[in-house]
């Protein structure tokens, strides 16, 4: 058995030891929808929603239009709206109330704008090391200098003008027994997500509490923009808190993002 079968395995037992004890394994049930990021698919949530799922949660992973099993999807027309839409489309046809909206990375510019056009199906918003856009931004504009003409050059490149290739898999920060199983797994981004911008009606969050939390082990330098901005935000509706977990915590080291996100309220 690897590590990763080893994790996952204990991860339900616990649950499953504790919903036997005195306590129970969760107080009430809650619904989870979990957005993936660049390059990824619902597949990537697999273990955590696997945990969540053993303390008896919802738990919903949509893929993003032409990523992971809908890569043959993949257009030069697919925008940020696209992934919005994705995301909204789940909500409505699943007729999901009262959902902790969660955005890793890229899927932060989604979940904003899905929790801007829907506030009232969102209990809870949570960006795990993920872009935080304002009104009118396109992802570029949360980057740090330098990437935008970077990426450009890439996808003129080597993506047909259409899609943001797959870096190499040294740039993902994980356990050498994980890395195969998620390189496996990640396709071509679709580059007009990142050149559309995002309207919103109104501030980011729309009035719903929001947790922003920021991975810091190591921290990845393309999300700092994002990260300082949540900071700016703390207050009464906005959370800022730290882990000591890569970027890809949820393929890494997901027993934590399930007791994270077990623990939002």
């Amino acid at each position: 058995m690897d590590r990763r079968s080893i994790m996952t395995a204990g991860a339900i037992a616990l649950a499953a030891t504790t919903a036997g004890a005195q306590q129970p394994a969760a107080t009430t049930p809650k619904t989870y929808v979990l957005v993936h990021g660049a390059w990824g698919g619902g597949w990537i949530w697999k273990h955590t929603a696997e945990g969540l799922r053993a303390k008896g949660h919802r738990v919903f992973t949509p893929t993003q239009t032409g990523l992971g099993e809908r890569r043959h999807l993949m257009a030069r027309a697919i925008s940020i709206d696209t992934f919005v839409q994705d995301i909204a489309a789940v909500l409505e046809t699943e007729e999901l109330q009262d959902v902790i909206l969660v955005g890793h990375s890229f899927g932060g510019m989604a979940v904003t704008g899905v929790t801007d056009r829907m506030p009232q199906r969102i209990r809870h918003l949570v960006y795990l090391d993920a872009l935080l856009p304002e009104s009118g931004d396109t992802a570029f504009a949360t980057l740090p200098p330098g990437i935008e003409d970077a990426r450009r050059r890439t996808v003129e490149e080597q993506g047909g003008g259409v899609a943001l290739p797959v870096p190499p898999l040294s740039a993902f920060p994980l356990p050498d027994d994980i890395r195969a199983w998620f390189g496996r797994r990640l396709a071509p981004h679709p580059f007009g997500t990142y050149e559309t911008p995002l309207r919103l009606r109104a501030a980011p969050g729309a009035g719903r509490p929001v947790t922003y939390v920021s991975y810091t082990n190591p921290a990845l330098a393309s999300i700092e923009p994002s990260r300082v901005r949540a900071r700016a935000k703390q207050g009464p509706n906005w959370r800022f808190m730290e882990m000591d977990v890569p970027h890809d915590a949820q393929a890494a080291v997901p027993e934590r993002i399930i007791g994270l996100l077990d623990g939002i309220g």
